[in-house]
């Protein structure tokens, strides 16, 4: 069972915390991190590029020359894909890039990720983080205290305004909760900084039964 030091905002250690094997210690499926990834990213494109087919191109609607005679190639339209200006062949439409995976591969794919940063020592325990209000200063000294210097994703155990608009101006620092975190977050930041609230609300979404 993974244990960890639990520290406080600046910086000491204040206890320890157990995590869950089948979560933070689970088999590691990149092919499920990679599926889950993939369907985020495809999730996220807007789909709108549209082009025109020939019979949408305006004009086009009398044959440029006769069939016959004239030495050329037969021609029926100037609005032909061969021609400059034409219509566009295959061309994208309006399409919705969404698709699904099973639940089971999704919570693979979390607890491979979050077992990953356990793995690399790249997650860091607090025992609570909040501000009264929001100060970019206050968070840029608890992430000078944790000896960030690369990329983190802050994760409470419920939104937390404060925090989150303490860190949205510091580059490379994301600020998430528990119920909304993913794959693609947890893997794009180098350090997951999360409270041991937090910590518990994912064992209770992701144990095995």
């Amino acid at each position: 069972m993974p244990q960890l030091p639990v520290l406080n905002i600046q910086g000491n250690t204040v206890g320890q915390i157990n995590l869950d094997d089948s979560v933070f210690a689970a088999p590691i499926s990149e092919a499920s991190m990679h599926q889950v990834v993939v369907q985020y990213l495809a999730a996220q494109r807007q789909g709108t590029h549209s082009t025109l087919k020939r019979g949408e191109v305006r004009g086009g609607g009398r044959k440029p020359w006769r069939q016959k005679g004239t030495g050329r190639a037969r021609a029926g339209s100037i609005r032909s894909p061969l021609w400059r200006k034409g219509g566009v062949t295959f061309g994208p439409k309006p399409r919705d890039y969404r698709f699904s995976i099973p639940k089971k591969m999704r919570q693979q794919a979390m607890r491979s990720a979050l077992t990953t940063k356990v793995l690399e020592q790249n997650v860091i325990v607090l025992d609570t983080i909040d501000f009264a209000a929001p100060k970019t200063k206050e968070m840029m000294s608890v992430l000078a205290n944790l000896q960030i210097d690369r990329k983190a994703l802050i994760v409470t155990e419920s939104p937390e305004q404060n925090v989150y608009l303490s860190a949205r101006n510091i580059p490379g620092i994301s600020v998430s909760f528990a119920g909304v975190i993913n794959v693609y977050e947890l893997l794009l930041h180098d350090k997951l900084i999360i409270t041991q609230e937090a910590v518990k609300k994912i064992e209770e979404v992701y144990t095995r039964a």
